[in-house]
């Protein structure tokens, strides 16, 4: 049987690990990204368990950095609550991890060959049918996989009712040189920081705040000391030592789509359901999205059936994730009432250090279908 061919436009996580699925079920794949090359913009993402076993199906192997025992803090550094991996460990069989986007991005080019990767390449549209139309030409395919993000062009054209809003948040990121770091987040009035060690010493930290949309500051670092300076080890410190720290208002996808495909198209990741970061499932969500994908098209050779059975396997669940990272947004980093703040902090010193393991077991808990792998052609 002639190979089928996938056009993945987005070289991000979802679109790269989308093809790395689609390649390892035997599909030619050309990736098209509009940047002049694949870069993990950003800085560092959570890899939870769920995450991981996609990672896993999919056979990609990046150097994720395992968490030890965190705590979640006040601004003085007293605990709210313990994370204890060993819960997590005993009940997915499998901590909470990070890697760098940068290293995961590198991962997944890694597991595609070089010729199926196209940068600085324009998308200017995607049909139903498989005709994607790019700045120097054409080009059809059996499949289409818009992973195009947030702002998503192919969606828009399907969806133009699809509507972005902003999340009520902001973010501040980076990346600094700490060895010895220990997982953490801290919750202030309407603020969360996070820290997140990495696999090689260096530490993923993010600042996320309650607040109109559009401010900016002059000196981000000069703000951020301003504002965090007193706050509890090693906040000050990563601030200070952060070479370039990236700030960005949030923004998630407000209105839910009535179906991920049309035709030979298909929508995934933040095209299809982008969620605020409050639960850390973002880029988890893609990687999970991938394998379905891969698997569902494997299951048969009708493309349109096989996108029916990814969007009734993905969408209700990508959906659930997105309601309950709104809500996790509104009753911890976003939550500013000192009422309900010391309602939230009364019921977390409450809580055992094995409760933080149990919340949202269902997202955590999935498990990835298996992917076939195409049969090597004999040797005459």
């Amino acid at each position: 049987m002639e190979q089928r061919h996938a056009v993945v436009i987005g070289g991000g996580i979802g679109g790269l690990s989308a093809a790395v699925g689609l390649h390892r079920t035997g599909w030619q794949v050309t990736v098209y990204e509009r940047a002049a090359e694949f870069a993990g913009i950003g800085a560092g993402i959570s890899i939870w368990p769920n995450a991981q076993r996609a990672l896993a199906e999919l056979g990609v192997e990046a150097p994720l950095a395992p968490q030890r025992d965190g705590a979640l803090r006040d601004p003085r550094g007293r605990e709210l609550a313990r994370w204890a991996m060993d819960p997590y460990v005993r009940r997915y069989g499998l901590p909470l991890t990070a890697i760098h986007r940068a290293d995961l991005i590198d991962a997944l080019r890694a597991a595609l060959p070089e010729a199926s990767l196209h940068t600085g390449v324009d998308v200017l549209s995607a049909s139903p049918d498989g005709l994607v139309r790019h700045a120097t030409g054409t080009i059809r395919a059996d499949l289409v996989v818009a992973a195009d993000g947030i702002h998503s062009p192919v969606r828009t054209a399907l969806y133009p009712q699809a509507r972005v809003a902003y999340s009520r948040g902001t973010a501040f990121r980076g990346v600094a040189e700490l060895p010895g770091a220990s997982l953490s987040t801290t919750w202030g009035r309407g603020t969360e920081v996070g820290v997140l060690p990495l696999h090689d010493g260096r530490v993923y930290w993010w600042v996320a705040e309650a607040r109109p949309e559009g401010v900016r500051h002059d000196d981000v670092r000069a703000y951020l000391l301003d504002r965090y300076g007193d706050w509890h080890a090693p906040v000050p410190t990563l601030i200070s030592a952060t070479p370039e720290i990236l700030h960005h208002d949030l923004y998630q996808l407000a209105t839910r789509l009535p179906t991920y495909t049309s035709g030979r198209l298909a929508l995934l990741g933040d095209a299809a359901h982008a969620m605020p970061p409050y639960l850390g499932q973002g880029g988890c969500m893609a990687l999970e999205d991938a394998v379905v994908l891969a698997a569902a098209l494997a299951a048969t050779d009708d493309v349109t059936e096989g996108l029916r059975r990814y969007d009734a396997q993905r969408r209700p669940r990508s959906q659930r994730v997105w309601h309950a990272s709104v809500r996790a947004g509104s009753a911890g980093p976003l939550l500013r009432n000192p009422v309900g703040r010391a309602l939230r902090t009364a019921v977390l010193h409450l809580a055992p250090a094995s409760a933080m393991a149990h919340a949202e077991s269902w997202i955590n808990s999935w498990t990835p279908p298996r992917l076939p792998r195409p049969a090597r052609p004999r040797t005459p």
